[in-house]
């Protein structure tokens, strides 16, 4: 089986490689013939003991993607041979991911794929889309409160303004300036540039919630957020809370029925998300990029 993968414990590099298929559906299992595959900076975590989805190297990198089920595991209900799903996996059943030509995942983690929606926009979707929407939930902005969000530009930032602002949330996003125009189009009320050292001048405080997916922002943010308002990081540094306000840590879970939600909303056009696939091949160079911050706004996707 062809993949793109880690070859030792510990390796930082990805590398292609050549794997035995995995092994047939156990109970609750389905086996997913892969059609597109999101690669994330998340992925640089999977082997080096930063987020632990039981990966067994060699083996295959990612924890999301779409493709057509083709096995399926005793007591697995509600799924047939064909159907096409898509799915964020973490732990990993067959302890490698969705960089391969198959993978083995829960059948009670997948969703069901519009036949509307492409594979490869699907797979772009599954883990920035259940981050902004979780972070949200945790959140919970109301309408015509405001919100702070640092790495607007990013995958999840980008899906958490469009998230809120059709919630009738005003939301601030810190951004590079040539993300200023999109982030605006998606919803976002203020543009502000990171770069700026005076940025939280120019954003004023008295926010009723932050959303920090910037590392190193959060302390910076704590201040500019009302009395009892809320903060939370995507990035593991909540800082110690003050005021009343509450400052938590969110990791991403699966989730199928918000899987399936986010999905139609794609496809239904509430949602914008640009991808650009890219071949399974250039997994190496996918991870590269993705880990040097090098996508211009686009979430890379793996096409076997």
């Amino acid at each position: 089986m062809k993949a793109s993968g880690v070859s030792a414990p510990g390796a930082m590099g990805v590398t292609l490689l050549d794997l035995p298929e995995p092994p047939p559906p156990g109970t609750g299992q389905v086996l997913i013939a892969v059609e597109a595959a999101g690669v994330g900076p998340w992925d640089r975590l999977l082997n080096t003991g930063g987020w632990n989805v039981g990966l067994r190297p060699p083996a295959v990198l990612g924890v999301a993607g779409v493709g057509r089920v083709r096995a399926i595991g005793p007591g697995v209900q509600g799924i047939s041979v064909g159907d096409r799903v898509v799915a964020h996996e973490a732990p990993l059943p067959g302890g490698s991911g969705f960089w391969a030509e198959q993978v083995l995942v829960a059948a009670a983690h997948t969703a069901p794929v519009p036949d509307e929606l492409e594979p490869a926009a699907a797979a772009a979707l599954p883990v920035n889309g259940l981050t902004a929407l979780q972070v949200l939930e945790a959140l919970d902005p109301g309408t015509d409160q405001r919100l702070l969000i640092t790495n607007g530009g990013g995958g999840t930032g980008s899906l958490a303004i469009q998230l809120a602002a059709a919630a009738g949330v005003e939301v601030t996003a810190t951004a590079s300036p040539s993300a200023e125009e999109r982030l605006r189009s998606l919803g976002a009320a203020e543009v502000i540039d990171y770069h700026d050292p005076a940025w939280p001048a120019r954003a004023q405080g008295g926010f009723d919630a932050a959303l920090i997916a910037a590392p190193g922002t959060a302390v910076t943010a704590l201040p500019l957020i009302r009395d009892r308002g809320h903060l939370c990081s995507l990035t593991s540094d909540a800082p110690h809370p003050e005021r009343g306000i509450t400052s938590t840590n969110l990791y991403v879970r699966p989730d199928p029925a918000q899987l399936n939600r986010l999905t139609i909303d794609l496809a239904q056009g509430l949602l914008r998300l640009t991808h650009e696939p890219l071949p399974l091949t250039a997994g190496p160079v996918a991870f590269e990029r993705v880990t040097a911050g090098r996508t211009a706004g686009q979430k890379l996707v793996l096409i076997p």
